[in-house]
């Protein structure tokens, strides 16, 4: 289980998911978790990054499934809504 899980502490529940897609997008122009209701498991993610660049908007989306792959099974993510972007190199 993830640390933040069924806490009102916003940042907590966000920062391990944040950590993961910061691994999976270095990269990251931007990069955003937002705990929707403050319950700790409904999130938004936006992330724009050059690895979205000719992905399909499915293909993004997948990756950052795969990047939070793990409190996805365990159930600590209940609702996730994901916004991507692609941007070049030194936008």
């Amino acid at each position: 289980m993830w640390p933040g899980r069924g806490y009102d502490d916003r940042v907590t529940a966000t920062e391990p998911l944040e950590a993961l897609l910061r691994s999976a997008f270095p990269d990251a122009g931007e990069l955003a978790v937002e705990d929707r209701t403050g319950g700790g498991d409904h999130f938004q993610v936006t992330v724009s990054s050059g690895r979205f660049a000719g992905l399909s908007l499915v293909e993004q989306h997948r990756l950052v499934y795969d990047a939070l792959a793990e409190p996805l099974a365990d159930g600590s993510i209940h609702e996730l809504r994901i916004r991507t972007t692609a941007h070049s190199e030194g936008s």
